[in-house]
């Protein structure tokens, strides 16, 4: 059965790493889902988290292949372990009104994003959220409004300490 999969992985902080880890995945016909990566507090090391779908046995080849990648430090299964995810998601609303303006705000309020830019027919939206709760305000806004730009930067994830926020 296909279901979302998280893999968290330590790697070397060099040039390539990313591109070389990205084309490894689609040389294998593997959909990344979402990627993202950044330096650690050792500038040496990032870390990577991706999200994809697979069934179980893929995705035990996946991590396989991964772990004989030199330049992976460490692959951690995220899947079901307690973890805080968010992604970070903007909202470009062309082309409202004063009254739909309104309402873009009562929105933002109620899924906790922030209006972070405003023109005379637009607003821009911020939302860290999790992934569900992003998609949620995105299905929510498209059936409201017409003329939207959506920008997603991908899911950052850590283990949790004592609770889980998916």
């Amino acid at each position: 059965m296909h279901k979302k999969r998280w893999i968290s992985m330590y790697v070397e902080n060099r040039s390539g790493v990313l591109a070389r880890i990205a084309g490894m995945m689609s040389g294998k016909l593997y959909n990344i889902d979402s990627i993202t990566t950044g330096a650690t507090e050792d500038p040496t090391v990032s870390r990577m988290t991706i999200g994809l779908y697979s069934d179980d046995a893929t995705f035990e080849q996946i991590k396989k292949q991964l772990n004989r990648c030199v330049e992976i430090i460490k692959v951690i299964d995220i899947t079901d372990a307690p973890t805080h995810m968010k992604e970070l998601l903007f909202i470009h609303i062309h082309d409202c009104s004063e009254e739909e303006k309104a309402e873009l705000f009562r929105v933002a309020q109620v899924f906790g994003a922030k209006p972070i830019d405003y023109g005379i027919d637009s607003v821009l939206l911020e939302s860290v959220n999790t992934e569900s709760r992003n998609n949620d305000i995105i299905n929510l806004l498209m059936k409201k409004f017409k003329n939207i730009e959506i920008v997603r930067g991908g899911v950052v994830a850590i283990e949790s300490i004592s609770m889980r926020d998916r």
